[in-house]
């Protein structure tokens, strides 16, 4: 079946959404052309907060249970450089905004940018909340595909830039937007849509690695639901 997409719903800064990132790379190889990310912002605006003691706790112990679980690092770099540190923003904002530059750019680094920032987080100890960090992330991403990118100028855009903050507005929209209509909420959620259908699929599959989100999908085609 060829007419199918996968809309994968998710937050940089959600853990679930990291333990999950394994899934999504074999997703984006088995089915390059059909995958799209879509931003729902659940930790922006409205949703960021500061990194109190209190929250970094909290964030800490389900991030223990998330690596329990799934085997995604989280390091003790991340918890004293990220969650510990102080005056810190939980905030998701400038990694949509940067997510949504590289896709202008090239749609395919959207997924491996996302993965770089997932990574600098959780292991290597990084605020991925901060633009120069994203930036330089993005343009690592770029010359690695052989692209160039600005690593300064991008910071500016993800700090100021009225044309990307609207960009990404409407993104998180529409993304809002689609989970209202499915009628689920949280993330990681993927939905397949096939001809006027769509499935969203169990979210346990996400964890379970790659070989298991994709038999997902390939049940779903093959009629097994």
């Amino acid at each position: 079946m060829d007419r199918f997409t996968l809309q994968y719903f998710f937050d940089p800064l959600c853990g679930w959404c990291y333990a999950s990132a394994p899934s999504l790379a074999g997703l984006a190889e088995a089915y390059p052309d059909k995958l799209e990310l879509m931003p729902t912002g659940l930790f922006a605006d409205e949703g960021a907060c500061d990194l109190t003691p209190e929250w970094a706790e909290y964030a800490w112990r389900n991030d223990q249970r998330i690596e329990q679980m799934t085997g995604q690092r989280f390091t003790s770099a991340y918890r004293e450089q990220v969650l510990l540190r102080g005056g810190v923003r939980f905030d998701s904002g400038p990694a949509n905004r940067v997510l949504t530059a590289m896709h202008g750019i090239d749609a395919r680094l959207e997924r491996p940018l996302l993965e770089a920032a997932q990574r600098a987080r959780y292991v290597d100890g990084f605020d991925t909340a901060r633009a120069d960090v994203l930036a330089r992330l993005a343009a690592e991403v770029a010359a690695r595909a052989g692209l160039t990118v600005d690593a300064d100028a991008l910071a500016r855009r993800i700090d100021s830039d009225a044309a990307l903050a609207d960009a990404t507005a409407a993104r998180i929209e529409r993304a809002q937007h689609a989970m209202r209509q499915l009628g689920v909420s949280g993330v990681p959620q993927l939905l397949l849509t096939t001809g006027e259908r769509g499935y969203v699929l169990n979210s346990a599959s996400l964890y379970a690695g790659p070989t298991a989100a994709v038999s997902a999908v390939e049940r779903v085609l093959q009629g097994g639901v």
